[in-house]
């Protein structure tokens, strides 16, 4: 896909150029027009880190083709590869979790319903078009008119696509907002879209929680992923405004077989029992909303709920505790990641096992035993979270923590017993607070021309 139409490219000096190697948005995506990025770049050093592994041609989170470790250079290799836009589901679910993540949730500032319409249509081209590594708009960000502000921002200019999927979800108040129904859609919203309850040692902040919208952006380039949802944000001026947003770096998560399983800024594996994208028949249970779940928000299935949750650790008293502890908290042996009761860190906890005191070698309250399925009645959740640092406090502690991000096909019988048992439980709360919260409702993907995502929900 190019930026012109016409098949050619017009230069600021009037020629004409292949778009191949012209094309406003650098043609990254077959790497044409790249800039010569041999050696260290500045960009690259910011994106530098434990980069996960990703797959190439994922058909919208359906079909998975084999991961391999990216190279170190996010610009070259496999995780430069882009990742299809359309789909039976929406990418960025059981894609294999990219390195980077950008996410936003938007307020709709108008009334109008015909703009939010023509928003989401808008929104789903440049997506796509972000996705295959071209510019947000059609003249790409240097072709257009000298007198215009340019169709796209720029700074993702020869990169290639990095892997970038770009999620889209729609939050409660888009239904009904302080009892009024803002765009007739109350009667089509679903039961599942629930409003989270307040769990216990919440301390959540009304600036880092709810909206109407949401966009999550994945990529293994953190330029790329900031650059899709500034672009939309662009898009958007005048119907939507950005209500908060949350950069993340290091996936806490694998989502394929083929990855290995990261660690979170307590040092420790977490969950290991992740659901998998070469598990259909799990995902199918435990993920995608199936034709009979809601008969009123039938556009719906095929899609998936998204629960997001701003996690703030106590860093510093979290490094003050003895090895001892932090094992005993987490339940699981801090360098292979193995249950405490031995083997790997795939193999499956024995719940039932005692030590010398004769006291569970895997404590009650540990974190690996409230969040297993054998606790939960067998319940699963596809998690897909990431690190986040933010600086330091007013107090100079490091403002960091977990991003949480969980796709399930019903919260009410998933997420929140699962959460009302951790936080009320789950020793591992003494070193957290959560102070950021959303639930959304992320319809199915786009597969025919032309049509865009949550297009069935305005039918």
């Amino acid at each position: 896909m190019d930026d012109d139409t016409t098949g050619e490219t017009v230069e600021r000096d009037g020629s004409t150029a292949d778009p191949a190697t012209a094309s406003g948005d650098g043609a990254g995506a077959a790497g044409a027009g790249k800039p010569d990025r041999s050696g260290v770049s500045r960009r690259w050093l910011l994106g530098a880190g434990a980069v996960g592994a990703a797959a190439v041609g994922v058909a919208a989170g359906a079909t998975i083709a084999s991961a391999s470790e990216p190279e170190s250079n996010p610009s070259e290799g496999a995780a430069a590869g882009a990742v299809p836009f359309r789909g039976e589901h929406q990418a960025g679910i059981v894609t294999p979790a990219q390195d980077r993540l950008h996410f936003a949730a938007f307020d709709v500032i108008t009334d109008d319903r015909e703009k939010l319409v023509e928003l989401l249509q808008k929104w789903s081209a440049a997506a796509e078009r972000m996705t295959e590594g071209h510019s947000a708009g059609t003249t790409g960000a240097m072709n257009g008119p000298l007198d215009a502000p340019p169709a796209d921002t720029g700074e993702a200019y020869g990169l290639p696509p990095s892997q970038l999927t770009i999620t889209i979800g729609f939050g409660p108040t888009l239904f009904t907002k302080d009892g009024q129904d803002r765009f007739g859609l109350a009667e089509r919203r679903p039961e599942a879209l629930i409003d989270l309850p307040h769990f216990p040692a919440d301390r959540l902040d009304p600036a880092r929680s709810g909206g109407d919208l949401c966009v999550q952006a994945c990529a293994h380039d953190p330029q790329v992923a900031v650059h899709a949802v500034r672009n939309l944000a662009r898009i958007g001026f005048g119907v939507v405004s950005v209500r908060w947003s949350q950069l993340g770096f290091g996936r806490t998560s694998s989502t394929s077989t083929a990855q290995d399983t990261p660690r979170n800024l307590f040092g420790f594996k977490d969950g290991t029992a992740n659901l998998k994208a070469e598990e259909p028949d799990l995902l199918d249970e435990f993920i995608w909303v199936g034709k009979g779940d809601d008969p009123a928000a039938a556009w719906m299935a095929g899609g998936s709920y998204l629960v997001s949750r701003r996690i703030s650790m106590h860093i510093e008293t979290w490094d003050r505790t003895s090895m001892r502890e932090q094992e005993t908290i987490f339940g699981r042996d801090k360098g292979e990641g193995a249950p405490l009761t031995g083997g790997t860190e795939f193999t499956e906890p024995d719940f039932d096992a005692e030590g010398p005191d004769g006291e569970p070698k895997i404590a009650l309250m540990s974190h690996v035993r409230l969040a297993h399925p054998d606790d939960n009645d067998g319940v699963q959740i596809l998690r897909r979270g990431y690190n986040f640092t933010d600086g330091t406090d007013g107090l100079g502690r490091l403002d960091a923590g977990l991003f949480f991000i969980a796709f399930v096909r019903d919260p009410r019988t998933q997420y929140v017993p699962m959460q009302t048992k951790l936080s009320r439980d789950d020793l591992l709360m003494e070193y957290l607070v959560h102070t950021g919260s959303g639930l959304f409702a992320v319809p199915p993907g786009v597969t025919g021309p032309g049509r865009w995502v949550g297009q069935d929900l305005f039918a």
